[in-house]
């Protein structure tokens, strides 16, 4: 199990030793999981003596708590520390997108309770309207009703005019006949028991077919009320009916309204759009120029190692020959005039100046290949890594690039400053062996690559400054570049909910277009229902208001019929009396 501990060093026994242990400070539970270890506990580990105490370092402990392998941890840490920020920014990212899902989740429970209530609305209304058509359903019939009583009377007032007409007819006859009978009675002077009885009974007869008028009367008057409450109640309808057409109307013009808004967000989003997708094409294109630099950049690190490998077999070079030399002449005359123990002497102090020298170079030398190795290493890792994992094998990449470049630069002052060094020694070497009388061997003449050199690290020199200038160059545009990304990724965010809420937006005002619709069919049925039962109540009313003149001019005849009887009698009985007094 894999621990974060920090190195602690505590005195020994009598030897005056110490003793190295680890203090437990966390433990890993998973690939990105650490808990806190609770308490002092410590473990011995001789493995970290290296390290100085108050370092933190990582340690795998097996299960009965033996040391297996201890490292430093600043690296790790920061890779950790590296992850852990990205999952911040991750989780927070995250957190920006529930809360966006909640409120457009809440906006969308608001949208569907409003909805649940303007359906509930409409169906009580739709309940309303249909108990309205029930009612004028029974107000129709209950017209239909009345209009045959009305038909009914205005038979019954036929037939009874039919009656009265033939009544008269009869009477005008038998006055006819009674005023020639009148006249022969003038003549024989009065009328017998059984004419009188006669006339009286035809009388009686013509004043029984005489039509009454009141029952007719009382039941028009009844039926007009009967259609006023009707027609009061049809007003009621009517107004309702207008009401669900302004509902309607409104309701039309605000999806107008609605239609046209819509349309107008559509196309803003459709520019917008337009926008992104070249806000998208100018990344691309600075991405396309990032990578050319960057192909730049290798090729320039390429040429700065082919520079490296030049100076390098130009020093191999160096070695191999006695009649090569790298520039620096020394003052010959001035170590003639050295004695040959004070010339030993400096030249020793050159040979152990230059052994250590060559130490230091060759640890330098051997640690830049080690760093080679590292990097070739992360190399391969990334080309078999997985997304996750290739960001943070980028990083340890780039950081080990760095330290390989500072390194190298340091070495190649290093190396020049060998080469001069060892130059210089074997001047003093020859002046030596030639002082002490020391044959020296013949030697052509020597050739000085140091102008050579100086060119090849001015050209080096150059190259460098031109690729840090172009890393850097790098580094801003890849700024700029992840600022557009992420102000393309937020906007390509907004542009789907905007589209979302658009859609949602959409299906409602296509929901609010049925209901709209259906309204209006409402009231045409509606509208379809009272008319007719309207129509046929303005027919009744005029059939009765037309009945009105009828029934008065049926009352006077009738009245003046009456009166004609009245008078017929009295005749008929002055006629009756004239044989009495006759007889008398």
């Amino acid at each position: 199990m894999l621990y974060l501990a920090e190195v602690q060093k505590k005195g020994g026994g009598l030897l005056g030793g110490s003793r190295v242990e680890l203090k437990l400070l966390a433990c890993q539970r998973a690939e990105q999981s650490w808990s806190a270890v609770s308490g002092d506990e410590a473990v011995v580990a001789d493995e970290a003596s290296t390290y100085s105490p108050g370092s933190l370092v990582l340690v795998e402990i097996s299960a009965n708590k033996q040391v297996q392998r201890v490292q430093e941890a600043g690296r790790p840490l920061v890779s950790i520390l590296q992850n852990f920020s990205r999952l911040q920014e991750k989780f927070k990212t995250q957190e920006e997108e529930i809360e966006q899902w909640k409120q457009s989740l809440t906006y969308q429970s608001q949208e569907l309770n409003r909805r649940e209530m303007e359906m509930e609305t409409r169906r009580e209304q739709l309940q309303q309207m249909e108990e309205d058509l029930e009612q004028l359903e029974q107000q129709r019939r209950e017209l239909e009703a009345t209009r045959e009583e009305v038909t009914r009377l205005q038979d019954e007032f036929t037939r009874k005019s039919q009656d009265l007409e033939g009544a008269w007819d009869h009477l005008r006859g038998e006055m006819q006949r009674l005023e020639e009978r009148k006249a022969q009675l003038e003549q024989a002077a009065g009328l017998d028991a059984e004419q009188v009885r006669s006339v009286q009974d035809l009388l009686d007869r013509v004043s029984t077919a005489v039509p009454t008028v009141d029952s007719v009367q009382e039941r028009l008057t009844l039926t007009l009320d009967i259609l006023n409450q009707k027609q009061s109640l049809l007003d009621q309808h009517w107004q309702a009916l207008e009401q669900q057409r302004q509902m309607a109307q409104q309701g039309q013009e605000e999806i107008d309204q609605q239609g046209a808004d819509l349309h107008r967000r559509w196309q803003e989003w459709h520019q917008a759009q337009e926008s992104l997708e070249q806000a998208r094409a100018e990344l691309k294109i600075q991405q396309n120029a990032i990578q050319i630099k960057q192909d730049y950049a290798r090729l320039l690190g390429v040429q700065l190692q082919n520079q490296d490998d030049l100076h390098q077999q130009l020093y191999r070079l160096v070695d191999s020959s006695e009649n090569i030399t790298i520039g620096h002449r020394i003052d010959v005359k001035a170590l003639e005039h050295l004695s040959v123990d004070e010339l030993q002497r400096l030249t020793q102090d050159l040979e152990r100046e230059l052994e250590k020298l060559h130490q230091f170079v060759d640890s330098q030398e051997e640690e830049l290949r080690s760093k080679q190795q590292e990097i070739e290493a992360l190399q391969q890792k990334i080309e078999q890594a997985s997304e996750y994992d290739r960001l943070n094998l980028e990083n340890d990449l780039a950081d080990e690039q760095d330290g390989y470049q500072m390194l190298n630069e340091t070495l190649v002052g290093q190396r020049r400053n060998l080469r001069e060094r060892e130059s210089i020694l074997k001047q003093h070497q020859a002046v030596l062996r030639r002082r002490q009388g020391q044959a020296d061997l013949e030697k052509g003449d020597e050739i000085d690559l140091g102008p050579v050199l100086n060119q090849i690290e001015a050209q080096r020199q150059q190259q460098a400054d031109e690729l840090h200038h172009l890393e850097s160059q790098i580094e801003q545009m890849q700024a700029t570049v992840q600022q557009t990304q992420d102000v393309i990724s937020g906007r390509v965010s907004e542009q789907e909910q905007q589209r979302n809420e658009l859609k949602q937006l959409e299906q409602a005002l296509q929901e609010r277009r049925s209901q709209v619709a259906e309204l209006w069919g409402k009231v045409n049925l509606y509208q379809e229902w009272l008319q007719p039962v309207q129509n046929r109540t303005h027919e009744l009313r005029q059939s009765l208001e037309d009945m009105l003149p009828t029934l008065a001019q049926v009352r006077e005849t009738s009245d003046h019929q009456l009166q004609l009887i009245t008078e017929l009698r009295q005749m008929v009985t002055s006629l009756s009396d004239v044989p009495q007094l006759a007889a008398s």
